[in-house]
């Protein structure tokens, strides 16, 4: 996910060494209200908790925070989602442009404030043009995109609000991405899904000081 390498395993490891970086996270979630989980530093990991922790520290930019916070309550799923997430970010089939502007398409439609946040400057960096981030974060077919990023979200469109895809859409994806493709984005569509959900039930928020992307009241 876009937590994965965001920042140097160096900057990390820093952070975990201090031990108080984490303990500063207990109040990220919704405002005004106690965290559902509260956050873990790695001093209270379990044993069975700490081999995927060790893990997740050396790739993420929130340590253990985030999605992470809630899904290491569950460690054997961590670790398995771990996989997972490793081969979807760093090894899958589907360009990074595309990848990213597929995670923030999920990100819009669940409205996850932790997944925009994580993932937006990740897309810009792939290459994803602002405008085409701006139309999307405004709900809105985003003007000016390439044709296979129009590819990749009418496909995401179409699997998420209707769960079908047409036949076109679906040759479409196949042309740009290929088999192996189109399957790698289905599955990075319905992990980030995953993702988004966990994130909600965890009331995880964006960083203390940082503005959350989408307001209150917004559609």
């Amino acid at each position: 996910m876009g937590f994965f390498r965001a920042t140097t395993v160096a900057a990390v490891a820093v952070a975990a060494a201090s031990g108080g970086w984490f303990a500063a996270q207990t109040s990220w979630g919704a405002a005004g209200h106690e965290p559902r989980f509260p956050q873990l530093t790695m001093d209270q990991l379990t044993p069975a908790q700490r081999p995927v922790g060790e893990k997740i520290m050396k790739v993420s930019s929130v340590g253990i925070g985030g999605p992470y916070n809630p899904m290491i309550r569950s460690p054997e799923m961590a670790q398995r989602m771990y996989d997972l997430l490793d081969y979807l970010r760093w090894h899958t089939s589907v360009p990074t442009r595309l990848n990213e502007f597929a995670i923030l398409i999920q990100g819009r439609l669940w409205r996850s404030q932790v997944e925009w946040y994580a993932h937006y400057p990740l897309a810009l960096k792939a290459g994803l043009s602002e405008q085409v981030a701006a139309d999307l974060k405004a709900n809105k077919r985003p003007e000016g995109m390439k044709p296979d990023e129009a590819a990749v979200y009418d496909f995401c469109m179409e699997l998420s609000t209707q769960q079908a895809v047409s036949d076109d859409t679906f040759a479409r994806a196949k042309a740009v991405l290929g088999e192996q493709g189109v399957v790698d984005l289905t599955t990075l569509t319905g992990t980030y899904v995953t993702v988004a959900m966990l994130l909600s039930v965890a009331q995880e928020g964006v960083p203390p000081g940082k503005e959350p992307p989408f307001k209150a009241g917004e559609r």
